[in-house]
């Protein structure tokens, strides 16, 4: 698992710089590039929350929604005899591939977090 912070509806993943001595964070799901930085964990989620804040004034500000939209289609590469399998299987279930993709995705993530929310 990656070293992730959460807040909100927001996540950032963290990245600790054993040269520079400092944690560095970098705000995901979100449409635009924001990063920030702490030297103790405490100071790094501060910066974390106070770069949340100042994100949706600006996005407030602009009339932008603050996170990133999803479109619900995206493109997969996975082996061929696993593409093949799930073919196979969704003929048998009598769906979709997609739908069955949707649907083992779901399964996943009900089994991991107990819901498909998010995170």
């Amino acid at each position: 698992m990656k070293d992730i912070l959460k807040h909100n509806d927001f996540m950032a993943s963290v990245h600790f710089s054993s040269e520079d001595e400092i944690f560095h964070g970098k705000i995901l799901g979100i449409d635009d590039s924001i990063t920030f930085e702490g030297t103790s964990v405490a100071s790094l989620k501060k910066a974390f929350r106070e770069s949340i804040d100042d994100y949706l004034s600006i996005c407030e500000e602009v009339g932008k929604d603050p996170l990133k939209s999803y479109k619900g289609s995206f493109n997969i590469r996975i082996q061929p005899e696993l593409h093949k399998n799930a073919t196979f299987k969704s003929i048998e279930l009598g769906i979709s591939l997609n739908q069955f993709v949707e649907k083992a995705i779901s399964s996943f993530m009900s089994k991991k977090t107990g819901s498909t929310k998010r995170y």
